[in-house]
């Protein structure tokens, strides 16, 4: 397995990790998510992915159960923001929501720190500076060690940094966005700053919930129990370019021994401003083969091939 630092940081993390939404679930009880957590410690994968709201707190607390005994393997990483409860501030960035959301999740996943937290989304409604504050005095207090942006733009995480700098908290050190093959406009802004400013980036949703895969044909029903099957996130990429496009990548990838997930992983790591790349999994399968993505380093004219097999015809 290979490793990039997070961010700016001294951490080390596997360039691929594991999302860990779908853990809690039927599919995805406590046994399995065991199976799938000591085979990546046999693959040296030691980046978990996870939030307070991920099946309702059912992914913190079986991560919590599957990492008794060797929590030190592992980077944990969570968030905060999400309506958790029903009240008026069980959401958002505030310091109030914050206090309460971390003692929960380290309730949940069973430690006295979070390696990485996240805020979950961007907050209009609460100032930067009760945001950033109330993180920092966590970090001073020990309960987490360091602290990243999800779903922000690139000019909040620029203004949430240099307040930071100029006040002596700690800054963000990656942020989290989605970003694949046919999800590309962080490259507008986000991509420029996290390679201007060592921030790093953190890409979800890599294989577009499966669509990457080549699993899903034109023409034909999705697989039976795949989210194809129901989810409009899925579905909304199921035309006639994009199948048109996953023919193309997918042929290209198989002349080079490969299949077109292990293409659209390699190719997000083939950006230096990606520190990891999180992907769920349900089947120890897709572990395995997120493992074997990781191994593929293209060359700069595989990049530039690739980009031309993106372009309109």
């Amino acid at each position: 397995m290979l490793y990039r630092q997070l961010g700016k940081s001294g951490v080390r993390v596997s360039v691929v990790g594991i999302g860990t939404n779908r853990f809690g679930y039927e599919r995805m009880p406590q046994e399995e998510v065991n199976r799938v957590i000591d085979a990546a410690a046999d693959l040296g994968i030691n980046f978990l992915d996870s939030a307070d709201v991920y099946t309702n707190g059912r992914s913190e607390e079986t991560i919590g159960v599957a990492l008794k005994g060797r929590r030190h393997q592992f980077v944990i990483a969570t968030k905060y923001y999400n309506k958790t409860g029903p009240g008026p501030n069980d959401w958002g960035a505030s310091r109030l929501h914050l206090y309460e959301a971390v003692e929960a999740s380290l309730r949940r996943l069973q430690t006295d720190h979070i390696d990485l937290y996240y805020v979950h989304n961007f907050d209009p409604t609460t100032p930067f500076e009760e945001m950033l504050r109330g993180l920092d005095d966590l970090i001073r207090a020990g309960k987490i060690r360091y602290i990243g942006a999800s779903n922000f733009h690139a000019w909040s995480v620029a203004h949430a940094n240099l307040l930071a700098s100029m006040h002596g908290w700690s800054p963000f050190i990656v942020t989290q966005n989605h970003y694949h093959l046919l999800e590309r406009g962080v490259e507008a802004e986000m991509l420029p700053f996290c390679r201007s400013q060592s921030v790093g980036l953190i890409p979800y949703f890599p294989l577009a919930g499966g669509f990457l895969t080549g699993k899903y044909r034109p023409g034909q029903p999705a697989p039976a129990g795949s989210r194809g099957e129901s989810s409009p996130y899925v579905q909304k990429y199921m035309t006639p370019a994009n199948y048109a496009l996953i023919d193309r990548l997918g042929t290209w990838a198989q002349a080079r021994g490969h299949t077109l997930g292990e293409l659209a992983i390699a190719w997000l790591l083939a950006h230096p401003e990606v520190s990891s790349v999180i992907s769920g999994v349900t089947r120890l399968e897709q572990l395995e083969a997120n493992a074997r993505a990781a191994e593929w380093v293209l060359t700069p004219s595989e990049v530039e091939e690739v980009e031309r097999l993106l372009q309109p015809a």
